[in-house]
């Protein structure tokens, strides 16, 4: 039997399993991350996080000393970036002393991040460019609900609609798009809604795994489409609180990347036996 070591953790109620291979020793395939991830069988999470050094990264060209965030949705599938998950990862690599702050550089499939631990506790990560984009998008819920969206590009797809009551989306079932072609790879869809002046409330649905509480990159592309969306012409930097079910987080905007703020938390430690292999 496998027996691994685990931590799991959560940014706004986003968990993940978090596990530390630092030499790539462990075989982490689509089966086990979806074990891991179950809610009634494994330890349950949205993701898996593993901490492996870069070097050993095929496609990584930068430092190969840096720490990569190797990240995958609950049903295996890999993701480019997780906005939460890496500040649950940056947390992880301080406590158990593989890094120091208060300002940590993680490599990652959309690049090299930059995170910094603030006073207040909370993890500050630099996500870069966001760019928003009107394609026309449609976004239709189980329930027949149709909603324009705009498209954001975080280091991953996602697509931002607009509802007036959240409350009555219908998204325990995976919501449909045209044009249908539009997200090859498939796209995380949030839909928002405005509560004040740079406010924002939203649920998502995220690719490969569902509804969650929150969505880091997420969160990001709903403040940029919001701006877009209210015609926003205030100079930049401009700071928006966006509030997801698991919690709330600062997205700053400026001229050439945004700044997304945010809790994150280690909650517990141990070891897991994964099913005997085939």
């Amino acid at each position: 039997m496998r027996h691994w070591s685990f931590a799991k953790g959560h940014g706004t109620g986003n968990d993940f399993v978090i596990l530390l291979d630092r030499e790539a020793m462990m075989a982490v395939g689509e089966a086990e991350v979806r074990f891991l991830c179950d809610r009634h069988l494994g330890i349950g999470g949205d993701g898996v996080l593993r901490a492996v050094l870069a070097r050993h990264v095929q496609d990584w060209d930068g430092d190969p000393h840096l720490w990569f965030m190797d990240y995958r949705n609950a049903d295996g599938s890999v993701a480019e970036m997780c906005g939460n998950g890496i500040r649950v990862f940056v947390r992880f690599l301080l406590q158990q002393d593989l890094a120091t702050g208060p300002v940590v550089q993680v490599a990652t499939r959309a690049g090299l991040k930059e995170a910094t631990v603030l006073p207040d506790g909370r993890i500050r990560v630099a996500m870069g460019p966001v760019r928003v984009t009107n394609r026309g998008v449609r976004v239709r819920t189980v329930d027949g609900n149709e909603f324009a969206a705009l498209t954001a590009d975080v280091g991953n797809p996602h697509a931002v609609s607009f509802a007036d009551d959240l409350a009555q989306l219908r998204l325990h079932t995976t919501p449909s798009w045209s044009p249908p072609g539009e997200f090859p790879a498939g796209v995380n869809l949030e839909f928002a809604t405005v509560r004040g002046e740079r406010q924002i409330g939203m649920r998502v649905f995220e690719r490969g795994v569902g509804e969650t509480q929150s969505c880091g990159t997420g969160t990001v592309a709903v403040a940029a489409a919001a701006r877009v969306h209210a015609g926003d012409s205030a100079p930049l930097p401009v700071t928006y609180r966006v509030e997801a079910p698991g919690g709330q987080v600062d997205v700053e905007l400026t001229t050439d990347q945004a700044f997304l703020t945010g809790p994150a938390v280690i909650i517990a430690h141990g070891d897991v036996v994964l099913p005997e292999e085939g």
